[in-house]
């Protein structure tokens, strides 16, 4: 979903490409210093240690959905003007596997390498390059071979509240519930009064055996 910035407001090209660029490299740095930059913080959410990552994205997803609404009621925001792209579920659900596969094997999303390559990082840079080379390849080489399965699905252009027959106030109130939830429960397991791994941490031989 791409918000209609410049729909609401006029202004030149050349300071849409400005503020474009001034936002990316903001966005980049504050990831960084959040410590997106290093795949081990990262990849320590698989291993139930570090969940700063899954906190970042409901935190955008509350505060996106709720900040929508509210500007949409408030008459600041048009939705009918926000693009939102076709949903395909069965390529959506394949694409998404896969990405989580490499997320969780390399510890980086798309966004995050080109921090950690930004920083000089070579674990970065491979993923960077990994990222062309797969896109190139998908676009130039399998797109006939697998069209079925990215196009499979189609369901247009679709959101949660129409999905579910609801209303959007609804729908955002869930979403919100669903990410105070995450909080509570990634907080109780980092701080180790929730650790369904604290058996087979204190006895590693049980974790075998099992």
């Amino acid at each position: 979903m791409i918000a209609p910035i410049f729909k609401q407001i006029v202004v030149s090209i050349e300071f849409q490409y400005f503020l474009a660029i001034l936002i990316g490299f903001a966005f980049g740095y504050i990831l960084e210093r959040a410590g997106f930059g290093n795949a081990r913080k990262i990849a320590a959410e698989f291993y139930f240690e570090d969940f700063t990552m899954i906190k970042v994205f409901f935190t955008t997803l509350m505060v996106g959905s709720a900040g929508l609404l509210f500007f949409n009621w408030f008459g600041w925001l048009d939705l009918d003007k926000i693009f939102i792209p076709k949903t395909y579920i069965w390529g959506q659900l394949v694409g998404g596997a896969i990405l989580g596969m490499g997320f969780g094997v390399g510890g980086y999303c798309p966004g995050t390498s080109f921090v950690s390559a930004s920083t000089g990082k070579l674990d970065g840079l491979a993923f960077v390059a990994g990222a062309f080379v797969g896109t190139m390849s998908f676009g130039d080489i399998f797109y006939d071979w697998l069209k079925g399965v990215y196009k499979g699905g189609p369901m247009g252009k679709i959101t949660l509240p129409e999905l579910f027959g609801i209303n959007a106030g609804v729908m955002v109130l869930i979403i919100i519930i669903m990410g105070l939830g995450v909080f509570w429960i990634t907080e109780k397991v980092e701080k180790g009064s929730w650790d369904p791994y604290k058996k087979f941490r204190k006895n590693p031989r049980r974790m075998i055996e099992r």
